[in-house]
């Protein structure tokens, strides 16, 4: 009986890292989402529920927040730098969400 009692503690462990409750979060993929560019017009993303053609698909490379960061400084590939368009904290917070959200390492 004590083992039956622990699959609803485990799915709702699982439903909260899926859904997480965090402000840098939110902000990350309002900012995914909404920001002009959205990074969702390029990037494949199934959290944003976003299927770029451009960029790679990010569940498919699970990108760091310190990746994501340093390609929105700096640029990659055909992907211009982002710096002159976010500020610092908006930066980290599209990268935390996009880690978070690929499952990427934090």
């Amino acid at each position: 009986m004590p083992r039956l009692m622990l699959w609803p503690i485990l799915g709702l462990a699982c439903l909260a890292h899926a859904q997480p409750d965090d402000p840098t979060y939110t902000a990350g993929k309002s900012l995914f989402l909404k920001a002009v560019p959205a990074c969702a017009i390029c990037h494949t993303l199934k959290d944003a529920e976003s299927e770029g053609a451009v960029g790679p698909v990010l569940d498919e490379i699970k990108p760091s927040a310190e990746r994501v960061a340093k390609a929105l400084r700096n640029g990659l590939g055909s992907m211009p730098s982002y710096r002159a368009k976010f500020s610092d904290s908006q930066i980290e917070a599209i990268a935390r969400y996009v880690s978070k959200a690929s499952a990427g390492a934090p």
